[in-house]
This record gives C-alpha cells, sequence and structure tokens, in this order.
C-alpha cells in the first residue's frame, strides 16, 4: 500500500520504485516523518518522502493521511540535521522499517518543560517578515542544575541569540540555526550537532500549520526571524497586532532575545 510519486520515482530510478511498490523494500512498520506517530505499510496507505541535499538523498515514510508522496529538497548542509529531527538518523540510505529516536527532552528542575511555537508576520523596516515566537510553558534550568533559576534566555544567549532592544531593527542571522518546513507546515528549528552536523532544537509532535501569508513571506525571503521570551512573558495572542505589542513589552523589560535563520525545505 505504498505510495511513489513521479517526482520520487526520477530520484529514485524505476528499479528501486518498483521494488518498493511490490513490497521487496517496502518498510513494513515505521514512524511516520510528518506526524511521527507509528504507521504500517503493510495495513494502511504509506508516502514515500525523499529528502534530497546537493549530493545526500535519504528516503522516509509517512502516513499518506498526512502528507502525499513528494521530494523536498534542502541544502546539503542542512540534510544531516534535518534527516536527524525527522527519521532520527544520520543523513545516509534509510534501512526499511527502521525507527526514528524520540527527540530529546529539554530538562528543568523537575519535570520536562515544552516549547510553545507561535508563527506570525513581523513588521520590521516597513516590511512584513515572517517570525516564530517561542515560549516554554514553564522554567528551563541549566542541565546539571539543582536551582530555580530560569536559564532559558541565559542558555539561548550562549548560543548566539542577542537581546532585543529595538523591534524596528532585525535581527542578526544566527550560525549553523535553520527552520525547517515541508509540505507547507514547519516541522521543526534546528541547532548546530556535532561536526558540523544539526540536531532538533523543537520538534513538532504534529507539523505546525502556517498561514498563507507566512509561507509566502518565508519562501520569498528564505529567512524566518525567530523571537524567543520566558515563560509566561508573552501568552497566547489572537491577534498579531496584540503578538507585537507583547514582543515590544518583552524587549522593554529585557525579556526578548532574537535571531534570523535560513528556511529549510518549502
Amino acid at each position: 500500500m505504498l505510495d511513489v510519486s513521479d517526482d520520487v520515482r526520477a530520484e529514485i530510478g524505476d528499479e528501486e520504485a518498483d521494488r518498493l511498490l511490490a513490497g521487496d523494500d517496502a518498510p513494513g512498520s515505521y514512524d511516520c516523518t510528518s506526524c511521527r506517530t507509528p504507521g504500517d505499510s503493510e495495513q494502511e496507505r504509506t508516502s514515500t518522502v525523499l529528502f534530497v541535499g546537493e549530493e545526500t538523498a535519504v528516503l522516509a515514510f509517512a502516513h499518506a493521511t498526512c502528507i502525499p508522496s513528494q521530494v523536498v529538497p534542502v541544502s546539503e548542509e542542512q540534510l544531516r540535521g534535518a534527516v536527524r529531527s525527522i527519521t532520527g538518523e544520520d543523513a545516509a540510505p534509510r534501512t526499511p522499517g527502521s525507527e526514528p529516536a524520540p527527540p530529546a527532552p529539554i530538562p528543568t528542575n523537575d519535570r520536562q518543560a515544552t516549547l510553545g511555537i507561535t508563527c506570525g508576520l513581523v513588521l520590521v523596516k516597513e516590511e512584513l517578515h515572517p517570525a516564530l515566537v517561542v515560549e516554554p510553558n514553564g522554567p528551563i534550568a541549566r542541565p546539571g542544575s539543582a536551582g530555580l533559576e530560569d536559564d532559558f534566555l541565559p542558555l539561548l544567549i550562549e548560543h548566539g541569540f542577542a537581546l532585543v532592544t529595538d523591534m524596528n531593527a532585525l535581527p542578526d542571522p544566527i550560525a549553523g540555526w535553520s527552520a525547517l518546513l515541508a509540505m507547507g507546515k514547519l516541522h521543526a528549528v534546528l541547532q548546530p550537532g556535532t561536526a558540523g552536523s544539526q540536531s532538533a532544537w523543537w520538534q513538532a509532535h504534529q507539523p505546525l500549520a502556517v498561514s498563507d501569508g507566512w509561507r509566502t513571506a518565508a519562501n520569498k525571503a528564505q529567512t524566518v526571524l525567530m523571537y524567543a521570551a520566558p515563560s509566561g512573558t508573552i501568552g497566547h495572542q489572537p491577534r498579531e497586532d496584540l503578538m507585537r505589542q507583547a514582543l515590544e513589552k518583552a524587549a522593554r523589560d529585557g525579556k526578548l532575545v532574537a535571531a534570523s535563520m535560513p528556511l529549510a525545505g518549502t
């Protein structure tokens, strides 16, 4: 019950595509590359999803109800981190049926905090820019710390993010980070790993839908702004103008950091 699109077939060749469709190289059980829940290619329609860099291509699998079979282009530099964040593996040919590793938890004092991400358009220098606004649902402690202090912003500053003092100034680029968009949905925020690779700093449990305006702006700029604030600073804002007001207040209070990063995928 495997779907192989014409684009995927063109990349992997007729012989490999036919083997997949015949079941010889079918994945059997797998974790969906989109929603990360289990799937079974023998029981339900399954899409083949090919992540393609300049020199490397990695085949993954997804529920056909989540995303159709497709080719997702990413740069070679971003491919390792993108593949690791989605399949739990390095950028090498995927073994059919292998299961991805779970995303690494974010350490806190006594529980696992989660990161909330809001996608919105932010006006900077009279131009709308696609932005991610990140706020954890609780304090983030430094790994190994037994204290109660929230180190979320200091940790980000140590990784290259900068305090925002003026919302009308574009954040500086940050090396090694990127935002992964696939099939028009946000899948992950990637951070530098070891030996030039990337790993998932934030991983969507289910791909996060973005507005047509956000996606259009992101594809045009190929750059995403990321703002981050401590728990309880921004809150859930139903409109972008209210989100802007909350960001400006956080900046005035010295509780906002930001950086710009490239967009991976489409």
